[in-house]
Formats: C-alpha cells, structure tokens, sequence
C-alpha cells in the first residue's frame, strides 16, 4: 500500500481529540492541550485535550459510578463486546498502522503486525470470559462444602507506554471488559492518538459509557497520583520503564492497592557453537530490530560462543547494513525514527562509551544529518565488559556483541543483569535449551526463536523487569478477586 498525504490527513481527522469520561468526549476542564509530533519530521500531527487533575477525578468517578452495574452484565455479552472490537479493529487495520507510524514511527508493515497482535488480545479475551470459573467441593474433614468463586477486582487504572500504542492499551483493556471491570487510561502523551482511536471504536461497538475513560495528559503524576490515592481505584496496570514503576509501587503501598508491573528489560540472546547460525542471525534481527529496538523485549545483549562470534558478527552486520531508514509511512522503510531526540541522544551516548573503551563498529553507530530522530541499525563488537551498554536498557537498534567459551560462563553473563523479563538462545542441542529453561532468571525464554510474544501466552519477569503476567489465561487473572464461602454440612442435623 502506497500511503497518501491524502490518507494521512484522512485517517488523523478520524482520531478524537478530547478526552473520553463517562461516555462524553471532552475538552480538558482547565482548556490545556497537547501537541502530538511526528518522530520523523519533529512537526505537530494533532493538538489534543490534556487532562487535568480534576479531569482524572471526573474519570475516577465514572468508573466507579459504572462498575456495579458493568459486573452484573453476563460473561457473554462482554464477551461479544470484545469479538465486536476485535473485527472492527482489523477493518481498520491500514488506518491504525498509519496513524502509529506517523505518531510513533514504526514502519507501516510493522504497524500492521502490531495492529493484527493487538487485536488478538480482544479476540483472546473474548473467549476467556465465558471461562471464569470457581470450583466446589467437599472439606477434608467433611464438616464443611468448600465454595470457591472469581469476581471482578472494581475499577482499574492503567498507565501504557509509547511504543506499542495499541497492543499495550489491548493488552490492558481486554481481560478487564471480560473480568468485568471498569477502567481509566492514561496513554503516554508522546502516542496518544491510537488510544484515542481504539477508545472511539469501543464505543461504536457498545462498551456502555463510564466503562473505559481515557485521559491522556502532559501531567502525568499530578493527574495519576490522586486517583491512585482514590479508595475507590482498585487495581493499578503500568507498563514502562522500572524506575517510574518503582515509584507507583511505593505509592501504592499505603493503600496496599493491587499492581501489574510491565517493566524495563536487558535480555541476553545467547548464540551456541552448535547454533544454524542463519537462523540465529534471522533470530537476532527480529529479537533486536522489532520496534527499531524500542522494546522491552528487545535483545540488549548478544552474547555469542567465541568459535562463531567473528562470523556471526559479520553476518548480522551484513543484514542490518542493508536496512533503509526512512519515515515509517515510506513504502521502503525498514526502520523508523526514534520517538525523540533525548532518547536518541541516550541510544548514541551508550555507543560512544562503548566505542571509547575499545568496542569496534561494523555498521552504523553515526547520527544521520537531516530532520527527524533517525539512529541507524549498529552492530558493535569486542564491547568492554564495563562498557555501560551491557547493564542499561539501549532502547535503540544497537547490537553489542560479546563472547563466552562455556555454557556455564554464558549463564552467568545472561544473569548479571537487575532484569528479568526474557532470553533468547539459539542451540540445536534440546537437552542444552530445557536446561537453560531452569538456568536463566527470566519470567520469558525464546528458543531458537527470535520472537516470545504471543496473546495465547503469559508476558511478564521477574526480578526488577515487574509483576504479575500479561495474556494468557493468566492474564484475566490480574482482574479477579478470589473468594472462598465455606457452608455448613448441608447433612448435619
């Protein structure tokens, strides 16, 4: 698809600009706006309301004024609700791929594969909730019937990041339309136009108003921070970097409020002797390119047997040499622009560290002349084992490359790491990979894959990178309190 100026100007009119509290979209109550730039031009896409701190009170309100009502609905029709958004999101599939690479930069064909991935959540979930079930049965001692039965946690508030627009909202939303609870986002305010999009096509499908609200806003902790305090907000949903979910942690002690915790990563992607190295290197272009490397999943760590690592590198560097970097909506674009300029500046600091104790650039590692926050794809090798980009998340398309002689060694350097979220290896040794699975402090692991995330699945880590899991049938869990009944022996007189 050749994408228009035409179609861009189309598909951004279609995006509401005001905020979405109780069924009514709104401008903000103190008439403050947010301009939403395109990361490949720096130029303003939209001007939207930013919430104020009174809005998210009025958002608090009409979650909780509608969840009595949202948890009585039947499984099945909140069931429907989801496959109704579900198909209405792949009818518009070409104009949320367009509109997150104008806001967000990622290629077009890459949109529309977070587009499909997003829309799996609905339709995942909408299967799921006609499944919440208890369980009955007879106390040990027989003294007792054991009743044990699932109910939704109440309003939930949910903070998204920038990079996945749409499939971090999804991700969020689906199990709690299923669980039956009512929610408030706040989308990042570097990416808030898709959140909007999707909110306008939960209401053509009928998500009764109150239910889901979103507040995107430029201030965010005064915004979040009371309704976090709020007695009311009963589940609290982040997913960003672990300093900030640190802090929502701390703030939600006092109130012992539940929390999801989708957090920073630095995964190793560890490459054996023994490895197709073909398939490796296809393993680490998807495990570090997806995203331009804007994602927590993202390999941060190449970690290669040192028999391989001179022909691997070559290899990797040879592909991610051939990329083109273009603006997202380009019918050529591999990569992307980076979201903005300070991260850019982040991803090429961690590099020239790296370069200046003694790593080697085989492609890349410049910043480009021109507009736009572009970082081309970049391979480095012979990384110092104290350069910084071994212990910080690059979010970026960096490649560091480091090697190992023993599996046990490959282990330790896959550990050393605060983070735990996922590991990629690639080995054709089976009895290797199922022992890396008990070997390695990750809540993911890929083997011989450069990909984990899928719907079907439970995503999350351990360590500082969260908790709690995301998808799955684990995922409907996060919104759902257990309570036990124990009834008297109906037999007993």
């Amino acid at each position: 698809m050749s994408i228009t100026a035409q179609d861009e100007a189309r598909v951004l009119a279609s995006v509401p600009k005001g905020l979405l509290i109780d069924g009514v979209w709104r401008e903000s109550s103190d008439g403050a706006t947010l301009d939403v730039t395109d990361p490949a031009t720096g130029k303003v896409l939209a001007c939207i309301a930013s919430a104020s701190p009174l809005d998210g009170m009025a958002a608090m309100d009409a979650a909780a004024e509608a969840q009595s009502e949202w948890a009585k609905t039947s499984p099945r029709y909140r069931a429907e609700l989801l496959r109704k958004a579900f198909d209405r999101v792949i009818e518009l599939v070409d104009d949320f791929a367009i509109l997150m690479s104008l806001e967000m930069g990622k290629p077009f064909a890459e949109a529309k594969g977070e587009v499909a991935y997003g829309a799996e959540f609905l339709r995942w979930f909408s299967e799921e909730a006609a499944h919440i079930a208890g369980r009955f049965g007879t106390a040990p001692d027989g003294k007792m019937r054991l009743m044990v039965h699932k109910r939704p946690v109440g309003p939930s508030l949910f903070i998204t990041p920038w990079n996945f627009p749409l499939a971090m909202a999804t991700r969020k939303i689906a199990p709690a339309i299923a669980a039956g609870c009512t929610m408030i986002l706040k989308p990042a305010a570097l990416t808030p136009l898709t959140s909007l999009l999707f909110a306008k096509v939960l209401e053509e499908v009928g998500v009764p108003a109150g239910v889901i609200n979103v507040i995107p806003t430029a201030k965010s902790g005064a915004v979040t921070g009371p309704i976090i305090k709020d007695e009311r907000l009963r589940k609290l949903s982040f997913t960003g970097s672990t300093e900030v979910g640190r802090r929502l942690i701390a703030d939600s002690a006092d109130r012992v409020l539940r929390v999801s915790m989708e957090l920073g990563g630095n995964a190793p992607f560890l490459v054996f002797e023994d490895a197709d190295l073909d398939k490796a290197v296809n393993g680490a272009m998807l495990a570090k390119l997806r995203n331009m490397g804007e994602a927590c999943t993202a390999a941060n760590r190449l970690i290669v047997h040192e028999s391989v690592a001179d022909e691997f590198a070559a290899k990797l560097a040879a592909k991610m040499g051939t990329l083109k970097v273009a603006r997202g909506v380009s019918d050529d674009a591999n990569i992307g622009p980076i979201i903005d300029e300070v991260s850019r500046e982040s991803i090429h600091s961690l590099v020239t560290d790296a370069v200046d104790k003694g790593a080697k650039i085989l492609t890349g590692g410049a910043i480009p002349a021109g507009e736009g926050y572009f970082y081309p794809p970049t391979v480095l090798t012979q990384v110092s084992s104290d350069a910084r980009i071994l212990s910080e998340e690059v979010f970026g398309p960096v490649a560091p490359i480091v090697t190992f002689k023993t599996e046990d060694e490959a282990v330790a350097l896959a550990n050393k790491t605060e983070y735990g979220l996922v590991a990629y290896a690639f080995t054709k040794d089976l009895a290797r990979g199922l022992r890396l699975t008990e070997k390695l402090e990750v809540g993911m692991f890929g083997l011989n894959t450069g990909i984990v995330s899928n719907p079907a699945a439970p995503f999350g880590g351990v360590k500082a990178s969260g908790l709690g899991r995301e998808g799955g049938r684990e995922g409907i869990e996060e919104y759902l309190e257990t309570m036990y009944v124990g009834i008297a022996d109906p037999f007993e007189e």
